[in-house]
Protein backbone atom coordinates (compact mmCIF):
# COMPACT_ATOMS: atom_id res chain seq x y z
CA UNK A 1 0.00 0.00 0.00
CA UNK A 2 1.49 3.34 -0.81
CA UNK A 3 0.91 6.34 0.87
CA UNK A 4 -0.21 9.84 -1.02
CA UNK A 5 3.66 11.11 0.02
CA UNK A 6 4.89 8.49 -1.50
CA UNK A 7 2.81 8.53 -4.36
CA UNK A 8 4.05 11.80 -5.17
CA UNK A 9 7.59 11.40 -4.58
CA UNK A 10 8.69 7.99 -6.23
CA UNK A 11 7.15 10.10 -9.45
CA UNK A 12 8.97 13.37 -8.63
CA UNK A 13 12.35 10.75 -8.18
CA UNK A 14 12.17 8.89 -11.75
CA UNK A 15 11.85 12.04 -13.17
CA UNK A 16 14.72 13.36 -11.39
CA UNK A 17 16.50 10.55 -13.13
CA UNK A 18 14.94 11.12 -16.50
CA UNK A 19 17.31 13.66 -18.13
CA UNK A 20 16.65 16.49 -20.52
CA UNK A 21 19.05 16.11 -23.64
CA UNK A 22 20.56 18.84 -24.97
CA UNK A 23 22.56 17.45 -27.48
CA UNK A 24 24.09 13.97 -28.34
CA UNK A 25 26.05 13.74 -25.45
CA UNK A 26 24.90 16.64 -23.67
CA UNK A 27 22.28 16.41 -20.66
CA UNK A 28 20.96 18.61 -18.43
CA UNK A 29 19.25 17.71 -14.59
CA UNK A 30 17.64 19.07 -12.23
CA UNK A 31 17.76 18.73 -8.23
CA UNK A 32 15.68 18.15 -5.58
CA UNK A 33 16.15 19.42 -2.09
CA UNK A 34 15.70 16.08 0.87
CA UNK A 35 17.10 18.00 3.86
CA UNK A 36 20.68 18.16 2.83
CA UNK A 37 22.51 21.65 2.29
CA UNK A 38 24.44 20.10 -0.72
CA UNK A 39 23.26 18.05 -3.47
CA UNK A 40 22.68 14.85 -2.26
CA UNK A 41 25.36 12.60 -3.94
CA UNK A 42 23.30 9.93 -4.81
CA UNK A 43 21.67 12.30 -7.06
CA UNK A 44 24.46 13.28 -8.99
CA UNK A 45 25.37 9.37 -9.36
CA UNK A 46 21.86 8.36 -10.11
CA UNK A 47 21.51 11.28 -12.94
CA UNK A 48 25.55 10.59 -14.30
CA UNK A 49 24.82 7.25 -14.92
CA UNK A 50 20.87 7.89 -16.76
CA UNK A 51 23.26 10.04 -18.88
CA UNK A 52 25.68 7.65 -19.97
CA UNK A 53 23.17 5.21 -20.27
CA UNK A 54 20.77 7.29 -22.80
CA UNK A 55 23.94 7.43 -24.80
CA UNK A 56 23.75 3.51 -25.60
CA UNK A 57 23.85 2.23 -29.43
CA UNK A 58 23.27 -1.23 -28.55
CA UNK A 59 21.59 -3.08 -25.21
CA UNK A 60 24.25 -3.12 -22.95
CA UNK A 61 23.77 -3.13 -19.39
CA UNK A 62 26.06 -1.12 -16.73
CA UNK A 63 28.15 -3.76 -14.97
CA UNK A 64 30.71 -0.92 -12.69
CA UNK A 65 30.92 2.48 -12.08
CA UNK A 66 33.40 4.29 -10.22
CA UNK A 67 32.83 8.31 -9.41
CA UNK A 68 34.71 11.07 -7.43
CA UNK A 69 32.75 14.19 -6.01
CA UNK A 70 34.94 17.15 -6.45
CA UNK A 71 32.63 20.48 -5.24
CA UNK A 72 29.34 20.60 -3.13
CA UNK A 73 26.36 20.30 -5.81
CA UNK A 74 24.28 23.56 -5.53
CA UNK A 75 20.59 22.17 -4.96
CA UNK A 76 18.81 25.53 -6.28
CA UNK A 77 20.95 25.24 -10.29
CA UNK A 78 20.72 22.75 -13.20
CA UNK A 79 23.57 20.22 -13.46
CA UNK A 80 25.11 20.01 -17.01
CA UNK A 81 26.50 16.23 -18.09
CA UNK A 82 28.93 15.74 -20.64
CA UNK A 83 29.50 12.27 -21.72
CA UNK A 84 32.44 11.23 -23.65
CA UNK A 85 31.92 8.34 -25.63
CA UNK A 86 35.44 6.67 -25.12
CA UNK A 87 34.89 3.32 -26.79
CA UNK A 88 32.48 0.78 -27.82
CA UNK A 89 34.14 -2.65 -28.74
CA UNK A 90 32.62 -5.95 -29.39
CA UNK A 91 31.19 -7.04 -25.58
CA UNK A 92 31.98 -3.73 -23.93
CA UNK A 93 31.23 -0.15 -24.35
CA UNK A 94 33.00 2.51 -22.05
CA UNK A 95 32.06 6.23 -21.04
CA UNK A 96 33.06 9.15 -18.97
CA UNK A 97 30.23 11.62 -17.47
CA UNK A 98 31.39 15.30 -16.51
CA UNK A 99 28.96 16.76 -13.93
CA UNK A 100 29.39 20.60 -14.92
CA UNK A 101 27.84 23.32 -12.66
CA UNK A 102 28.71 27.56 -12.27
CA UNK A 103 31.06 26.62 -15.31
CA UNK A 104 32.99 24.18 -12.73
CA UNK A 105 33.43 20.39 -12.60
CA UNK A 106 31.80 19.41 -9.49
CA UNK A 107 32.36 15.32 -10.34
CA UNK A 108 33.40 12.90 -12.93
CA UNK A 109 32.38 9.12 -13.16
CA UNK A 110 33.53 6.48 -15.46
CA UNK A 111 30.98 3.73 -16.50
CA UNK A 112 31.64 0.47 -18.24
CA UNK A 113 28.56 -1.76 -19.68
CA UNK A 114 28.67 -5.29 -21.45
CA UNK A 115 26.55 -7.47 -23.52
CA UNK A 116 24.37 -9.97 -21.69
CA UNK A 117 26.79 -13.40 -21.56
CA UNK A 118 26.14 -16.51 -19.70
CA UNK A 119 29.11 -18.25 -18.06
CA UNK A 120 30.56 -19.77 -14.55
CA UNK A 121 28.97 -18.27 -11.38
CA UNK A 122 29.45 -18.13 -7.61
CA UNK A 123 28.60 -15.78 -4.97
CA UNK A 124 28.89 -14.87 -1.12
CA UNK A 125 26.10 -16.40 1.05
CA UNK A 126 23.61 -13.36 2.34
CA UNK A 127 23.88 -12.65 5.93
CA UNK A 128 20.79 -14.46 8.17
CA UNK A 129 18.85 -11.34 9.00
CA UNK A 130 15.19 -11.17 9.94
CA UNK A 131 12.54 -10.53 6.89
CA UNK A 132 11.59 -6.86 5.95
CA UNK A 133 8.03 -7.26 7.35
CA UNK A 134 9.24 -8.89 10.77
CA UNK A 135 11.22 -5.34 11.48
CA UNK A 136 9.34 -1.84 12.82
CA UNK A 137 9.57 1.09 10.84
CA UNK A 138 11.62 3.37 12.35
CA UNK A 139 9.71 5.52 14.57
CA UNK A 140 9.47 9.54 13.73
CA UNK A 141 11.87 11.83 16.26
CA UNK A 142 9.62 13.66 18.55
CA UNK A 143 8.74 16.53 18.21
CA UNK A 144 10.44 18.53 21.24
CA UNK A 145 13.78 16.90 20.11
CA UNK A 146 13.15 17.80 16.92
CA UNK A 147 12.66 21.44 17.08
CA UNK A 148 15.84 21.52 18.66
CA UNK A 149 17.79 20.64 15.67
CA UNK A 150 18.87 22.77 12.57
CA UNK A 151 16.25 23.47 9.75
CA UNK A 152 17.37 21.28 6.78
CA UNK A 153 18.58 18.40 9.76
CA UNK A 154 14.67 18.79 10.41
CA UNK A 155 13.70 18.51 6.81
CA UNK A 156 16.32 15.50 6.33
CA UNK A 157 14.34 13.31 9.32
CA UNK A 158 11.28 14.11 8.75
CA UNK A 159 11.05 13.83 4.60
CA UNK A 160 8.66 10.99 3.24
CA UNK A 161 11.13 9.71 1.35
CA UNK A 162 10.77 7.87 -1.95
CA UNK A 163 12.93 4.66 -0.34
CA UNK A 164 11.33 2.76 2.78
CA UNK A 165 14.32 1.44 5.21
CA UNK A 166 13.57 -1.39 7.90
CA UNK A 167 17.00 -1.41 9.91
CA UNK A 168 18.10 -4.93 11.11
CA UNK A 169 19.86 -3.26 14.12
CA UNK A 170 18.48 0.28 14.44
CA UNK A 171 20.54 2.68 15.95
CA UNK A 172 19.68 6.25 17.45
CA UNK A 173 21.98 8.63 15.17
CA UNK A 174 21.17 11.99 17.80
CA UNK A 175 22.41 9.79 20.47
CA UNK A 176 25.07 7.31 18.81
CA UNK A 177 26.41 4.45 21.08
CA UNK A 178 29.34 2.78 19.68
CA UNK A 179 29.43 -0.54 18.62
CA UNK A 180 30.81 -2.42 15.63
CA UNK A 181 31.34 -1.42 12.08
CA UNK A 182 28.85 -2.83 9.85
CA UNK A 183 25.07 -2.77 9.49
CA UNK A 184 22.28 -4.36 7.57
CA UNK A 185 19.18 -2.45 6.51
CA UNK A 186 16.30 -3.71 3.72
CA UNK A 187 15.02 -1.19 1.73
CA UNK A 188 13.07 -0.50 -1.50
CA UNK A 189 10.99 2.43 -3.45
CA UNK A 190 7.57 3.09 -2.16
CA UNK A 191 5.74 2.51 -5.02
CA UNK A 192 6.20 -0.05 -8.27
CA UNK A 193 7.43 1.68 -11.46
CA UNK A 194 8.14 0.08 -14.83
CA UNK A 195 10.14 -2.82 -15.67
CA UNK A 196 12.87 -1.08 -17.88
CA UNK A 197 16.84 -2.17 -16.12
CA UNK A 198 18.26 0.70 -17.24
CA UNK A 199 15.89 2.55 -14.82
CA UNK A 200 16.03 0.57 -11.53
CA UNK A 201 19.85 0.62 -12.08
CA UNK A 202 19.49 4.50 -12.07
CA UNK A 203 17.17 3.82 -8.73
CA UNK A 204 19.54 1.64 -7.07
CA UNK A 205 22.57 3.83 -7.59
CA UNK A 206 20.68 6.65 -6.23
CA UNK A 207 19.73 4.99 -3.42
CA UNK A 208 22.94 3.07 -2.64
CA UNK A 209 24.51 6.32 -1.16
CA UNK A 210 21.94 6.18 1.47
CA UNK A 211 23.92 4.25 5.03
CA UNK A 212 26.96 3.48 3.79
CA UNK A 213 29.58 6.12 4.80
CA UNK A 214 27.31 6.37 8.37
CA UNK A 215 28.27 2.60 9.09
CA UNK A 216 32.23 3.87 9.41
CA UNK A 217 31.17 5.87 12.38
CA UNK A 218 30.09 3.37 14.47
CA UNK A 219 32.78 2.27 16.73
CA UNK A 220 33.11 6.34 17.51
CA UNK A 221 29.93 7.09 18.95
CA UNK A 222 29.34 9.84 16.30
CA UNK A 223 27.08 10.77 13.53
CA UNK A 224 26.59 13.36 11.00
CA UNK A 225 23.66 15.11 12.95
CA UNK A 226 26.52 16.01 15.47
CA UNK A 227 27.60 19.77 15.31
CA UNK A 228 31.60 19.14 15.37
CA UNK A 229 31.46 16.21 12.83
CA UNK A 230 32.10 16.58 8.91
CA UNK A 231 31.32 14.13 6.65
CA UNK A 232 31.80 14.09 2.60
CA UNK A 233 31.65 11.37 0.46
CA UNK A 234 34.72 11.56 -1.32
CA UNK A 235 34.17 9.04 -4.02
CA UNK A 236 32.00 6.03 -5.08
CA UNK A 237 32.09 2.81 -6.70
CA UNK A 238 29.53 -0.07 -8.00
CA UNK A 239 29.21 -2.79 -9.46
CA UNK A 240 25.81 -4.56 -10.84
CA UNK A 241 26.00 -8.65 -10.99
CA UNK A 242 22.12 -9.78 -11.42
CA UNK A 243 18.90 -8.31 -12.56
CA UNK A 244 17.29 -6.75 -9.74
CA UNK A 245 13.83 -4.38 -9.17
CA UNK A 246 14.55 -1.13 -7.28
CA UNK A 247 10.97 -1.88 -5.89
CA UNK A 248 11.30 -4.98 -4.21
CA UNK A 249 13.19 -5.56 -0.89
CA UNK A 250 16.70 -5.65 -1.07
CA UNK A 251 18.89 -6.33 1.86
CA UNK A 252 21.96 -3.59 2.03
CA UNK A 253 24.43 -5.33 3.98
CA UNK A 254 27.46 -2.84 4.58
CA UNK A 255 30.73 -2.99 7.04
CA UNK A 256 33.61 -0.16 6.97
CA UNK A 257 37.04 -2.17 7.16
CA UNK A 258 38.83 1.15 8.34
CA UNK A 259 39.00 4.89 9.50
CA UNK A 260 41.94 6.87 9.15
CA UNK A 261 43.53 10.35 7.97
CA UNK A 262 40.42 11.54 8.36
CA UNK A 263 39.28 9.57 5.94
CA UNK A 264 36.82 6.31 6.14
CA UNK A 265 35.96 3.56 4.18
CA UNK A 266 32.80 1.65 3.55
CA UNK A 267 31.85 -1.45 1.51
CA UNK A 268 28.39 -2.96 0.48
CA UNK A 269 26.84 -5.83 -0.88
CA UNK A 270 22.99 -5.35 -2.10
CA UNK A 271 21.13 -8.62 -1.81
CA UNK A 272 17.47 -9.58 -3.34
CA UNK A 273 14.89 -11.09 -0.79
CA UNK A 274 15.90 -14.48 -2.33
CA UNK A 275 19.16 -14.17 -1.51
CA UNK A 276 20.74 -13.57 -4.59
CA UNK A 277 23.84 -10.94 -4.88
CA UNK A 278 22.73 -8.02 -7.12
CA UNK A 279 25.20 -5.32 -6.78
CA UNK A 280 28.19 -4.48 -4.46
CA UNK A 281 29.07 -1.05 -3.18
CA UNK A 282 32.48 0.81 -2.05
CA UNK A 283 32.90 4.28 -0.79
CA UNK A 284 35.84 6.37 0.80
CA UNK A 285 34.50 9.58 2.81
CA UNK A 286 35.60 12.98 4.93
CA UNK A 287 34.99 12.03 8.53
CA UNK A 288 36.32 14.59 10.48
CA UNK A 289 35.88 15.07 14.05
CA UNK A 290 36.99 18.85 14.94
CA UNK A 291 37.28 21.52 17.96
CA UNK A 292 33.54 22.65 18.10
CA UNK A 293 30.40 23.70 15.48
CA UNK A 294 31.76 27.29 14.28
CA UNK A 295 34.86 24.86 12.94
CA UNK A 296 32.71 22.24 11.36
CA UNK A 297 30.74 25.16 9.67
CA UNK A 298 33.51 25.72 7.43
CA UNK A 299 33.37 22.24 5.36
CA UNK A 300 30.69 22.53 2.52
CA UNK A 301 28.95 18.86 3.53
CA UNK A 302 27.42 20.50 6.82
CA UNK A 303 25.04 23.15 7.69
Amino acid sequence: MTSPASEQVVPELVELLSLERLEDNLFRGQSRDIGTKYVFGGQVVGQALSAAQATMVEPRGAHSLHAYFLRAGDIAAPIVYQIDRTRDGGSFSVRRITAIQHGEVIFFMAASFQQEEQSVEHQLTMPEVPKPEDIEPTPPVPEHVMATLPTKVQRWLSRQGPFEFRHVYPRDELNPPKRPPYQQVWFRLSERVGDAPELHRALLAYASDFHLLGTATFPHGISYYQPNVQMASLDHAMWFHRPFRADEWLLYSIDSPSVQSSRGLARGQIFDRDGRLVASTAQEGLIRVVRDAAAAAQVPAKE
